[in-house]
This record gives C-alpha cells, sequence and structure tokens, in this order.
C-alpha cells in the first residue's frame, strides 16, 4: 500500500490519468492525498472531480481557493460567466452532489507523521491549534447556514493572527490562511499582493514557512498553491504545485520513510500571464481569477 500526494490539478484531468499510470496507482491498494484546486481554468473540472469523489476512501481532499470559488459560484451563479471553466460542473445533472461532497472535504489532514494543506500557516500556529481552526472553519462550511458564511468569505483583513478577533474574522483569517497564503513577515502579517518565486516580493517579507521561530516548524507540511515556487523541499515543508496548468509539471509524492518524487511535463490549458491582479487587492473576490490566486 503506498500513498501519494498530488498538487494542484484545476481541471487537468487527462493529466492526472497519466500521472496515476506513472505510479501505477492501485486504487484497491493505494491512497492519494489531493493539496486542493481540484478545479477551474482547466478543461475538465468536472471530469475532475467525479473521478476524484468516485475513489471514495481512496482519496483525501484538502481545500484550495479555486474548490472555495466553485462553492461561492454554486451559491450565486452570476459569479460564473460564459467562459468559467466552472460551468459544466455548475450545468451538470450531478452539480448539488459534487458541490455538497466538495464542502464536506476538510482544510487540513495530518497522518502518519505528514500535513497536508493547500496554501500556508502562520507562524503563531502549532499543530493542536492549526487542527482546532481547521475544524471551526470545517464547521462553518458544512453547516446549514454555510451561504451566509460564504458571503462573508472573501477579504483581506485581518491579514494576522490574533486571539481577540470577533468570529467573522476569525474564520476569513483562517480561509486566508489554508487557502491564499505565500508571503508574509516576520510577525505573520500575510501578503495577498506578491505572488513571483522568492526573491521578487519586498525585503520585508518572506515565504510563510521561512519565518524564524515558527511554531510550526515541527510539522512535515505538504502544500500546493505556489505555482512559480515550483517544486520545493525545505524547513520540513514539501510544495508541490508545479504548474501543470500552466505547462510546467503535475507532481505526486511517495510518503514514506523517505519521500520520492513522480513529476509528469503537461502540455498547459492556460498560457501565464506576466503581471498578476489580484482579488486581495481590492478585497473582493473576481468573477475571473487571475493566475495569482491559482
Amino acid at each position: 500500500m503506498a500513498t501519494y500526494a498530488i498538487g494542484d490539478i484545476q481541471g487537468c484531468y487527462d493529466d492526472l490519468l497519466r500521472l496515476l499510470d506513472a505510479v501505477a496507482f492501485n486504487e484497491r491498494e493505494d491512497r492519494l492525498w489531493f493539496a486542493g484546486d481540484l478545479v477551474n481554468r482547466g478543461p475538465k473540472s468536472l471530469e475532475t472531480l467525479r473521478f476524484i469523489k468516485g475513489l471514495g476512501e481512496a482519496a483525501v481532499v484538502v481545500l484550495g481557493n479555486h474548490d472555495l470559488h466553485l462553492l461561492a459560484a454554486s451559491c450565486a451563479q452570476k459569479i460564473a460567466n460564459k467562459q468559467d471553466s466552472l460551468l459544466p460542473v455548475l450545468e451538470a445533472p450531478d452539480c448539488d452532489e459534487l458541490v455538497d461532497w466538495v464542502r464536506h472535504r476538510p482544510l487540513f489532514h495530518a497522518e502518519h507523521g505528514f500535513c497536508l494543506l493547500h496554501a500556508g500557516l502562520p507562524p503563531q500556529w502549532d499543530l493542536e491549534m492549526t487542527q482546532e481552526l481547521a475544524r471551526q472553519a470545517e464547521h462553518a462550511l458544512q453547516s446549514d447556514d454555510y451561504v451566509e458564511f460564504l458571503k462573508k468569505m472573501y477579504g483581506n483583513k485581518p491579514s494576522v493572527w490574533s486571539s481577540r478577533l470577533k468570529n467573522s474574522e476569525k474564520l476569513r483569517f483562517i480561509i486566508n490562511c489554508f487557502t491564499r497564503m505565500r508571503y508574509c513577515d516576520a510577525g505573520g502579517r500575510m501578503d495577498f499582493v506578491n505572488s513571483g518565486p522568492p526573491g521578487s516580493q519586498p525585503k520585508h517579507l518572506m515565504p510563510w514557512f521561512k519565518v524564524p521561530g515558527r511554531k510550526n516548524l515541527g510539522m512535515k507540511i505538504i502544500f500546493g498553491h505556489w505555482s512559480t515556487l515550483g517544486y520545493y523541499e525545505g524547513e520540513n515543508c514539501y510544495g508541490i504545485d508545479t504548474g501543470c496548468l500552466w505547462g510546467g509539471q503535475l507532481t505526486a509524492l511517495k510518503l514514506g520513510d523517505t519521500v520520492e518524487r513522480f513529476s509528469i511535463d503537461c502540455p498547459g490549458a492556460k498560457k501565464p500571464r506576466k503581471s498578476y491582479e489580484d482579488d486581495a487587492k481590492s478585497g473582493k473576490a473576481k468573477l475571473t481569477l487571475t493566475e495569482e490566486s491559482a
């Protein structure tokens, strides 16, 4: 039995199947961990969702920002325009079933000495706090009034953790950490503008996993979200968004006492943009997301 952690797919279903062939995935014996962003922008979000959902207990999925965008769009379809790659999902006869399945995926998973999340963690959170705060946000997403929560989910503030945050602010901060975080300052204040590779950011910022003294340093963390970072291994972290959507690679890590990397080259469903426009700049959700939020 093997466990493979797989980076952002974003609807690139055919590439996912090629990667599973490359690792000789056995659905009866092996498990797959998906680091979020199953959908959006790629050509086959619907097929991707149906396939991974159909894996049942063989698949562990944590939510990414594009998965949350699907939830928001399912509640207000005016969010999706005619060019939105989520339309096949929203118009599918099993849309409600798929969306409900997505809504009940976690933000964080820990097992066998590894932790899985989509984006990042602030330096103030240790494992116990991370698990507790993930549960609080998951409860809001899975509750009967989740639509009201989704209406308050988008925004860039607060940008730094405090135990004194009010409930809606705390939940927004939790969501932003797990699904949007890349850079922050030494105190953990998140930046939502810069998305390029390390070295391109202002001097006061650093990748979240580089913050000195972070309380989650002892956690072995697998994350996605940061395509311009590429594959990364260091600080007890593994970054596995290798830019499949943009013509890079799709990566799987075989987890164990040693970690083995498998990657396949991808044709790319989208061309990378030279400049980035994040929904973070306005604090509002964009109807059509840009690469920065990929």
